[in-house]
């Protein structure tokens, strides 16, 4: 019970931040929590509706929210995360972790490429 405590803080905090929670709670569930692939990926969907109602909250109270965008990005994006769950169902847990893993590796590689590319030239 306690590892459930430590990993829905964690993914929390980095949720909190704004940077997915579930790029860690994920790989804690699974790898900590002895949850399957689907089972932690559902845990995560659960856990983000309060966690991005209170963020939400909180930025717009800082005047960080683009409301004229939200039409752009959020109907998109919940159409894709619609589609992409009914996927997801018809794909076994390991090909599933294999992809979420791989996702994690690339996007690792993107972060360090951008943080090194703004420390040698002009930061935006």
């Amino acid at each position: 019970m306690s590892g459930l405590f430590f990993a829905g803080l964690a993914g929390g905090l980095i949720g909190g931040m704004g940077m997915g929670g579930g790029t860690l709670l994920i790989p804690l569930l699974t790898a900590f929590c002895a949850f399957d692939q689907h089972t932690a990926q559902a845990v995560n969907l659960i856990a983000f509706i309060p966690m991005s109602v209170v963020s939400i909250i909180i930025h717009a109270k800082n005047g960080l929210l683009r409301p004229r965008y939200l039409l752009t990005v959020a109907l998109p994006a919940a159409a894709v995360g619609a589609a992409a769950s009914l996927l997801a169902l018809s794909i076994s847990g390991d090909t599933l972790g294999n992809f979420f893993g791989w996702f994690l590796i690339v996007l690792g590689i993107f972060q360090l490429y951008s943080a090194f590319k703004k420390k040698g030239g002009k930061k935006k």
